[in-house]
């Protein structure tokens, strides 16, 4: 009797362990993208907000700058060094005739201008949300992240990380064509 109790305070924990560990690899053995972050507003409109421009305090903008084109909404932040390696990618697009707004994100106004004016504006719009409201609407964990926003201001998709060439030609650029 206490050869199966001692075995059975063994084999529990190691059981338990078995099995979290099994759930934790699940999704990575089905290939699951943990870059993938499903958004809740997919398929609905940009949340309503009011944001200032950046480089003009006295200019606000709100969802209705979503409206009329096809075009991708890219968050950032000067603190984000993810963004720095994005931003060249980011101006090529815009260079190739892209529609691109940005959002900067909880971020110094002072700072973020100062980023644009050395490595070039790739942005038609340039929205600052020091606070993160909007950021909190869309759902955002961080920066960069892009959202595909078709000609009626609707959500199609959102993607967590940078957009390079890579990514851009492999998978991003299908999507934002696909859009209306």
């Amino acid at each position: 009797m206490l050869n199966k109790r001692r075995v059975l305070t063994l084999l529990v924990p190691f059981i338990i362990f078995i099995i979290g560990a099994v759930m934790l690899a699940t999704p990575l053995l089905k290939g699951s993208d943990p870059s993938k972050l499903d958004s809740a507003l997919i398929g609905q409109t940009v949340p309503a907000f009011t944001l200032q421009d950046i480089y003009d305090e006295n200019k606000q903008y709100d969802a209705t700058i979503f409206k009329g084109q096809k075009m991708l909404l890219n968050v950032w932040a000067t603190w984000c060094p993810t963004c720095y390696a994005e931003h060249t990618y980011l101006n090529k697009l815009a260079k190739q005739g892209f529609y691109i707004v940005g959002m900067n994100y909880k971020d110094d106004r002072k700072k973020a201008i100062r980023w644009l004016n050395d490595l070039n504006d790739p942005y038609q719009i340039s929205l600052f949300d020091e606070s993160g409201m909007l950021g909190m609407d869309l759902g955002v964990y961080g920066a960069p992240e892009t959202f595909f926003i078709d000609s009626q201001g609707i959500i199609q998709y959102r993607h967590v990380g940078d957009l390079n060439e890579k990514v851009w030609n492999g998978k991003l650029l299908a999507i934002y064509e696909g859009m209306e």
